[in-house]
């Protein structure tokens, strides 16, 4: 969290890569069916008192519970899962990267669907000072479930440090496309 990814996704966007975003995609889902109904199914209508789910609703029924959390994620994740497939078919061939935001890629199996992985990271004071700035006090309660930047820097086949400006980033970024593209063009792995 406040790592960066969001701010790493737009510019992959503005460097011309598609782009999509998990948390957009669970966002428009919540407030559809059939995600819908089945929430209003098991939690009742205060969830989606005004045809839009109540997040802060969910969260406070998901947050210490485990079995209503897993029961959730069960039927977000397949739903989920079909819009990214969706997406990927729906890109034209002229797409050289197609970008995708998960913040809990390796925390189960999703990211074997991708040729590259990247991590954003951040040093832990720019983490909690840009947290703070959006009105969050931490990052420590919020990463419970995720692997730590180390463990998921570990596991990613590139790691991107976010210290700075969205410039200098988004010059990062710009300079991994550019490699990656040659490793395309030379039968490298890309």
């Amino acid at each position: 969290m406040a790592a960066g990814k969001s701010e790493a996704l737009s510019a992959f966007g503005r460097l011309g890569a598609a782009t999509i975003s998990a948390d957009q995609v669970v966002h428009d889902l919540l407030d559809q069916e059939p995600l819908l109904g089945r929430l209003r199914e098991r939690w009742g209508d205060e969830v989606a008192p005004d045809g839009r789910v109540d997040r802060g609703v969910v969260g406070a029924k998901v947050f210490n519970d485990p079995d209503e959390l897993g029961w959730l994620e069960a039927q977000i994740h397949p739903l989920v899962g079909e819009e990214f497939r969706g997406w990927i078919e729906g890109l034209g061939p002229e797409t050289k990267f197609a970008v995708a935001e998960i913040p809990l890629l390796f925390e189960g199996e999703m990211y074997r669907a991708f040729d590259h992985t990247v991590a954003i990271v951040a040093h832990e004071k720019t983490r909690q000072e840009r947290a703070r700035s959006r009105g969050h006090e931490g990052v420590e309660g919020r990463e419970a479930r995720q692997l730590s930047q180390a463990e998921k820097a570990g596991r990613a086949d590139t790691v991107v440090e976010n210290d700075g400006t969205p410039e200098e980033l988004e010059a990062k970024l710009s300079v991994l496309l550019d490699s990656l593209e040659t490793e395309l063009a030379t039968g490298g792995r890309g």
